[in-house]
């Protein structure tokens, strides 16, 4: 008996962690839908990779990402796992964070991720099967304070309640969805800090994370070994905030 390929979403998938992790979906066999948008040469390497699962998509604009699911659907027919890799970050104290910085911030963690979920409810509903992953950010779980970036954990703590309500409204239709936090995790696109020898050195495991590591976390939570797993924040951070 033949078993279609599952088909897979990975968003902030130009480049980083978002990237690994459509490469290693890939990997294990998946039609991977990728989506880029604003680099053209970026996204011509994609459509190399990822041939027509290559999309061009601002995920703050609710049309397109209506319009983003409703292509997936036209080319495969389904979607079955979603990891959703898109969010800013910032450093900066509150009294020099301004208002268009909240929006910002708020809008490209927060708001992307309602987006894409409005468009893609009903048609995984219909499925009556998919797992959602979004990524967080470690340690907002526990509302720890920051000092240099604390517009930045609003925001992700903002998406990790909305991860957390989602999860217990879309379980009885079928559809998981956790979340994976990672800690430092040093890429071409991350942010200078995350490549201090010195922050790396002072977690528990002394040293930073790789984007391998999360990668495997987002494949676990996207397959059956984890079917039993639903409003679960999978932390990937090497002990950070502890």
């Amino acid at each position: 008996m033949h078993i279609p390929a599952p088909v897979t979403l990975v968003t902030g998938s130009a480049r980083g962690l978002g990237f690994e992790i459509a490469q290693h979906f890939q990997d294990r066999g998946d039609k991977v839908h990728v989506v880029w948008r604003s680099d053209e040469a970026r996204g011509a390497e994609l459509y190399e990779m990822f041939d027509a699962r290559t999309h061009r998509c601002d995920l703050a604009d609710p049309e397109q990402a209506d319009a983003l699911v409703e292509r997936i659907f036209q080319i495969d027919g389904k979607l079955d796992h979603v990891v959703h890799c898109v969010g800013d970050y910032m450093e900066a104290p509150l009294e020099d964070t301004e208002l268009e910085d909240w929006q910002a911030l708020l809008g490209s963690n927060l708001m992307t991720a309602v987006h894409l979920t409005n468009a893609l409810r009903e048609p995984m509903r219909e499925q009556e099967f998919g797992s959602l992953v979004f990524l967080t950010c470690a340690g907002v779980s526990n509302y720890k304070a920051r000092r240099n970036c604390a517009a930045y954990a609003a925001a992700k703590s903002a998406l990790h309640s909305f991860c957390r309500s989602l999860a217990i409204q879309e379980a009885p239709h079928g559809i998981r969805v956790n979340t994976i936090a990672p800690g430092l995790v040093p890429h071409g696109a991350a942010h200078p800090a995350t490549l201090d020898p010195a922050l790396q050195q002072a977690l528990p495991m002394g040293r930073a994370g790789t984007l391998e590591e999360v990668a495997q976390a987002a494949l676990w939570l996207s397959s059956a070994h984890s079917s039993y797993a639903v409003g679960v924040e999978l932390c990937v951070s090497g002990g950070l905030l502890m």
